[in-house]
């Protein structure tokens, strides 16, 4: 690592690369369905052709604006562009629908620098002792993880926490149809030959999400969002004030989202649900979560791009990829005849450390491109007539869902899904438990499956589960995540009798 690294990221050509990939990435992150995974294999064999640190540098780019462009969705039609920013539509979409879309994209667009800069300086400073940690995660850490995100429920229930354990329950249950990841047995198809694909989680969430939102579109004559400022200006600096006056939930939640990104299969939508739980566990009075609270985009947002450069840290020092993008990204490199590992920063160590210099220009460039971007993807929105939006939304939806798995399939699943929680909604049901449940399934079923297989065969089942250090602190960690909000819960009850009394 020295000066001549970063000087050979700051060529012409790699800034070139670095701004074709952060543009590149934002739009198709930004179309539901296009997921940053899809953004990253779509564009991976322009790199072939490329020197191994430009490739590198394109990917990098490619996936980061990916992320950040899953906002724009999020945000203005309450439809994740991303799996990572499902947390970015419970505030975004509200604060949209008063009237502050452009502001609710600007505070994406600078959290979601912040945390791809203290990811990309975590890849920098710490990527050994860090991939350690992920080395350290077992089959039965993994489950008490998702444990642990299960948890996460109870601030996602909207005040019902019986419909919100429900709908958590639902999501599991869809989780286990078609083909067991360990055993191969086929559960709950009835049958069908459609259903032992099981449900995708993207074409899943597309339905449950956006569906609703074309419906109600369609359904009212009023505007799809209000319009309360001057649409060709972007309120950058009321933005900037906002974001960075919350600047421990900015810290914490790129820490969260960091250290989830080098955990392999977490991923963004993972350490954006971890992160908006806990601001939102340590709100002040007068925030309103779920309303239109800055500070939910900012935690969400923030999260999810740093799990860019934690990421990496087990796909380069380890050669596990982190999250689906990085598998994609070390294929690549395959092809280019790198091989990661612990000693790839020795073997190549002036290839490796212009990426990450590389990676850290492209998080930088986001911030105007991101702006840029944001401005006129608000001024379409709000513009539009609905009579062309909706088609419009809704053929992208159908497009982005076929395109996952080429299935017509989980295009009609996802109409659906759909329908059913337009139709839920109207009696209180919210549609993030049944997404949560349904991303958290798998890891949790597999998680204990395997733990159970182990633990058998060395005849200590209670050892496997709770005798392990990191397990141990897990379980106390979802402890207090069940405990906490019923004691704080109960304590605001008090304290308003006694000031009642």
């Amino acid at each position: 690592m020295d000066f001549g690294n970063f000087l050979a990221a700051l060529t012409p050509l790699n800034l070139a690369v670095a701004m074709f990939g952060v543009v590149a990435g934002t739009l198709i992150g930004s179309i539901p369905g296009l997921t940053a995974t899809m953004a990253v294999a779509v564009l991976v064999p322009i790199s072939f052709s490329m020197a191994p640190e430009t490739a590198l540098i394109l990917l990098g780019a490619i996936y980061t604006g990916a992320i950040y462009g899953g906002a724009y969705a999020a945000i203005l039609l309450n439809t994740p562009g991303t799996p990572s920013a499902i947390a970015t539509t419970f505030d975004g979409y509200p604060l949209a629908k008063r009237g502050k879309g452009d502001l609710a994209v600007a505070i994406a667009c600078f959290s979601s620098v912040f945390g791809g800069l203290v990811g990309a300086f975590a890849l920098l400073l710490l990527a050994p002792p860090l991939a350690s940690v992920a080395l350290a995660f077992g089959p039965v850490e993994y489950f008490w993880l998702s444990i642990f995100g299960l948890s996460l429920i109870a601030s996602l229930s909207q005040g019902n926490l019986m419909m919100g354990l429900a709908g958590g329950a639902l999501g599991m249950i869809m989780s286990t149809v078609g083909v067991a990841e360990i055993s191969a047995d086929i559960r709950l198809t009835f049958g069908s030959q459609t259903m032992i694909s099981g449900f995708e989680v993207v074409g899943a969430m597309i339905g449950l999400y956006c569906i609703p939102v074309l419906i109600d579109m369609c359904s009212t004559g009023e505007k799809h969002l209000k319009i309360t400022g001057d649409v060709a200006k972007m309120p950058i600096l009321s933005a900037a004030r906002i974001t960075f006056s919350s600047k421990f939930n900015l810290i914490r939640s790129s820490v969260i989202g960091t250290l989830v990104g080098i955990l392999p299969g977490a991923g963004g939508s993972v350490a954006g649900l971890v992160a908006y739980t806990e601001a939102k566990r340590t709100a002040k009075p007068h925030q309103r979560f779920g309303e239109g609270e800055p500070d939910g985009i900012i935690a969400t947002e923030s999260a999810n791009n740093a799990t860019v450069g934690g990421g990496f840290i087990p796909t380069l020092v380890l050669g596990i990829p982190g999250t689906p993008p990085d598998a994609v990204i070390l294929g690549a490199l395959m092809v280019q005849g790198i091989r990661t590992g612990p000693e790839l920063f020795q073997s190549n160590g002036s290839i490796v450390y212009t990426f990450i210099y590389g990676l850290l220009i492209a998080t930088v460039l986001m911030l105007p491109i991101g702006l840029i971007i944001g401005r006129y993807a608000y001024k379409s929105i709000v513009t539009i007539p609905k009579a062309v939006l909706v088609p419009t939304v809704g053929f992208m939806t159908i497009i982005g869902t076929y395109a996952i798995r080429n299935s017509i399939s989980d295009v009609v699943i996802m109409l659906c899904l759909g329908v059913f929680g337009w139709l839920i909604s109207k009696y209180g049901f919210s549609a993030s438990p049944i997404v949560l449940g349904l991303i958290l399934g798998p890891i949790a079923e597999q998680g204990f499956v395997q733990a159970w297989t182990i633990g058998a065969a060395v005849n200590n089942l209670p050892g496997m589960f709770f005798g392990r250090p990191l397990s141990q602190a897990i379980i106390v960690f979802t402890l207090i995540s069940l405990i906490l909000p019923w004691y704080l819960n109960r304590k605001n009850q008090i304290k308003g009798t006694t000031e009642n009394a």
